[in-house]
């Protein structure tokens, strides 16, 4: 999106459930408009229809950012967007940050509309945009879906450590002997249909309660993993024909990357996922170190991408890139980050020309 920062007005947007608060701020920092409007559209409206008579008595343009940290703001988003005007996600933590760097780091919304203007005015350059696309609404569903799973797979593990206290309790020791893993499905079944004698009624109700809802969860996540597969198929995206790449995190990687056009070229991708190094230099010392910064989840999902590159069943050409900067003198934990932000190269080429896995003979 072309635009001129001196002559932009800076809409910063505090987003909530039931309202939203908006803050206009000119290229020089100074607060020309705030209002506060509800979540419906026809609110909307209002918000676009001030934000154009300031901007144009100022003789500037329009320009919203959203911070939008659990999707309150996506009617928002996609009324602005349709109607034209540029819009881009502003994360909350660079908002907090700036925040804390004051002399009296207080909070309100109207605090939070504005710090999100300045943010943009600051680092415009490196927020991204809002896409509106059948690829950004499929990578929303796979997202949602993605995370769904992942809450019952926590869930699943949190019953299974209740259940193994329970068949402790019931069966001592001896219940790990039946069977090698306790919670396949023929154990379930086991548990939930068996009747020891003199055990505490208590008890075998809490055991099959468990067994119950471990079938369930099985049953769900059975579900959704078919139902992720679908869209997946449906979005055109090859990223389940690379190695040690599934379903489930190729879901990961669609979900939190979203429309592939926010990102000009893999740099800025890798710099989103936290996968790019920080340069730490000073004088003749040139030092690049790892960042906590970034998509988190997307980040985890490289990495799982890139160790399942050089497991057993991974890819030869990954293993001896590998192997090649550990003979280079690096670490493994700093060659396996290497072949993570390789990893991003490849996802970013997969998800623009949707061409299928093909690890590079030189890198």
């Amino acid at each position: 999106m072309q635009y001129n920062r001196s002559s932009t007005l800076f809409v910063g947007v505090d987003v909530h459930k039931d309202t939203h608060t908006a803050v206009g701020v000119s290229p020089f920092g100074e607060k020309l408009f705030e209002l506060t409007v509800g979540n419906y559209e026809k609110d909307f409206k209002v918000l676009v229809d001030r934000a154009q008579t300031v901007a144009h008595s100022s003789g500037l343009s329009p320009y919203f950012g959203l911070e939008d940290c659990q999707g309150f703001g996506e009617r928002l988003a996609q009324f602005l967007a349709h109607d034209g005007q540029l819009v881009v996600h502003v994360p909350a933590i660079m908002v907090d940050r700036d925040r804390k760097r004051m002399i009296h780091p207080e909070k309100n919304d109207s605090l939070d509309a504005k710090g999100v203007a300045q943010v943009m005015i600051q680092r415009i350059d490196t927020l991204p945009s809002y896409i509106v696309s059948k690829e950004s609404e499929l990578a929303k569903n796979i997202r949602e879906l993605s995370q769904d799973r992942e809450y019952l797979v926590k869930e699943r593990i949190r019953v299974k450590n209740q259940l193994h206290g329970v068949l402790h309790r019931i069966f001592n020791t001896e219940y790990t002997k039946l069977f090698k893993d306790p919670f396949s499905l023929k154990a379930l079944k086991h548990w939930k249909s068996a009747r020891p004698k003199s055990v505490n009624p208590f008890l075998l109700r809490t055991m099959k309660r468990k067994v119950k809802r471990l079938l369930d969860i099985r049953e769900e996540i059975s579900e959704l993993e078919e139902e992720l597969k679908n869209l997946i198929a449906e979005s055109g995206h090859t990223l389940q024909t690379a190695s040690g790449c599934g379903t489930v995190l190729a879901g990961e990687l669609i979900g939190e990357i979203g429309d592939i056009a926010r990102f000009k070229n893999p740099a800025q991708l890798a710099k989103y996922a936290g996968c790019a190094p920080r340069e730490h230099s000073s004088g003749k010392t040139v030092r690049w170190r790892k960042t906590r910064a970034g998509n988190r989840r997307l980040n985890r999902a490289f990495h799982r991408m890139a160790l399942s590159q050089i497991s057993r069943m991974g890819n030869v050409k990954a293993r001896e890139y590998f192997k090649k900067k550990v003979s280079e003198g690096k670490s493994k934990s700093q060659a396996l980050v290497c072949l993570r932000r390789h990893m991003v190269t490849l996802v970013w080429n997969l998800m623009k020309h949707k061409d299928a896995y093909r690890f590079p003979q030189e890198i």
